[in-house]
């Protein structure tokens, strides 16, 4: 908390007029930031049912995640926000949350706890803005950086962010991140629920034309060692990532298309140089678009390209066998279909996967969702994942079903 402070403190000191004018009371300050603020109040309830072979017992966890939300007006460039999030179970509670101890089940890596979820203060003006404090990172698609909002427990960065727009077609975005809060906590387990270290995250945007952007990025990951837990889940995460990517639209046609390339960094005892890359294009026939995509995570030495702060449930199937990548790396041919029957929007996504180093089949997978909006308030979902392999030494066929139920306030 000591260096949440001091990045607020910092960002205050950007302002030479402060947090008050002159003419401006303490009292009257605080008064305008209430009044001006808003509150506001989300609670997410998802059942989740997992049958995955070598488990004699199917899974089920029933939560629901409460959010209460206060930000406060603007006043002078600042505002200042605050997010408390609770996850608690209110019927089945036959899962593995990675800290409850219930290894007989499969992972549904929904722990219950409560905890802050983000608290900052930033100030803004004139194409600028710095944030400092626990917040909410998503850059571009989240295959690099991302909230993995799909889970109950939100990852959110501690550190600071500056967001500057030196030209109409530029936007330029650097963050310090020292601790990151992960979807394990608020409490360790078998896995950590905080990863500690010196991050950095660059990335630029450039808007090429109307509907075309290519942007360039810098992933620095450098992860502290902690004693109890393995290499794997701490420092062995560190490493520097460089990238490009390009998202456009030719009328009834999208192209979406990405390079990366990544080794290992600080205090990490691999030794690797792998590569990322992806093209996806999308095709839109009235209400229904058709998209058909490739990625692929390289592997070197045994060790496979890595993206341990992404949005990870996005991408290479929804029953996530692939969150960590294969040390013969992956290869994912994908197609999906996705429209609309009446207010509900529906989506099918089949998937194929390939090791990358080797001439192994990993296995297929079936996605299916539907959700309806009932209003502007509450929304419906149910999802299913259906993952198949002849690898069973490696892999575990496994079906997975969700519903969940949002109602935002």
């Amino acid at each position: 908390m000591k260096k949440l402070l001091a990045a607020c403190i910092a960002l205050q000191a950007m302002n030479p007029v402060g947090l008050a004018e002159a003419d401006d009371s303490w009292g009257d300050v605080l008064s305008r930031a209430v009044k001006e603020g808003k509150a506001s109040l989300d609670f997410r309830y998802r059942f989740e049912w997992v049958d995955e072979d070598g488990f004699d017992d199917e899974a089920e966890a029933s939560l629901m995640r409460s959010r209460l939300t206060l930000e406060s007006g603007k006043l002078h460039g600042f505002t200042g926000l605050i997010e408390a999030d609770n996850v608690t179970s209110i019927g089945a509670n036959d899962y593995n949350s990675t800290e409850n101890g219930k290894t007989e089940y499969t992972v549904v890596a929904d722990p219950e706890g409560t905890e802050i979820n983000q608290i900052w203060l930033k100030y803004s003006g004139d194409g600028f803005s710095g944030t400092g404090g626990r917040q909410r990172i998503n850059h571009g698609n989240q295959r690099f950086v991302g909230g993995v909002a799909w889970r109950q427990n939100e990852q959110t960065f501690d550190g600071g962010r500056i967001q500057w727009d030196p030209l109409d077609q530029l936007k330029l975005d650097f963050s310090y991140i020292y601790n990151i809060n992960r979807i394990f906590g608020p409490d360790d387990g078998v896995n950590p629920a905080d990863l500690e270290g010196d991050n950095f995250f660059v990335r630029a945007d450039y808007q090429l034309a109307e509907n075309h952007k290519l942007s360039g990025f810098g992933y620095f990951l450098d992860i502290d060692d902690q004693g109890r837990y393995a290499a794997g889940k701490t420092v062995n995460n560190s490493s520097d990532t460089y990238g490009i990517a390009y998202a456009g639209e030719f009328d009834w046609l999208a192209l979406n298309a990405s390079f990366a390339t990544q080794s290992e960094a600080g205090d990490s005892e691999l030794d690797y140089d792998a590569d990322y890359y992806m093209v996806e294009l999308a095709a839109k026939f009235k209400s229904v678009t058709i998209k058909a995509g490739y990625e692929v995570l390289a592997s070197d030495n045994g060790v496979g390209f890595a993206t341990p702060l992404a949005t990870l449930h996005i991408f290479q199937g929804w029953a996530d066998l692939f969150l960590t990548t294969p040390g013969d790396g992956i290869e994912d041919a994908y197609v999906s279909v996705e429209g609309k029957l009446g207010p509900v929007k529906l989506a099918a996504i089949y998937h194929d996967f390939q090791a990358e180093s080797s001439s192994t089949d990993f296995g297929t997978e079936l996605d299916l969702v539907a959700s309806w909006p009932v209003n502007k308030q509450f929304t419906v979902q149910a999802k299913y994942a259906a993952f198949d392999t002849d690898d069973s030494v490696r892999f575990a066929d496994t079906d997975k079903a969700w519903v969940t139920l949002q109602l935002k306030l």
